[in-house]
């Protein structure tokens, strides 16, 4: 695999397994998370697997995750 970076095309990223959440909506709008060698994350819109993928460290996961269960984002999404 090449070294991984932002902006890549996700598929580049082969070998490596994509993931979603179970409350995905039956459109396929979701991301989709896949854990790199080296421990990175890359990310991708499940609507465009061949677009690009944005990467991050674990730590900039878990900040987000933990902000999400801490309902920071609650405001982002429904009415």
């Amino acid at each position: 695999m090449p070294h991984a970076f932002n902006g890549m095309a996700a598929t580049d990223l082969r070998g490596v397994v994509w993931r979603k959440s179970r409350h995905s909506n039956s459109q396929g709008s979701c991301v989709e998370f896949a854990k790199l060698p080296g421990g990175a994350v890359a990310v991708r819109n499940s609507r465009f697997p061949d677009g690009p993928a944005l990467v991050y460290t674990p730590a900039e996961i878990e900040a987000m995750l933990l902000g999400v269960k801490d309902g920071e984002f609650d405001d982002l999404v429904g009415d």
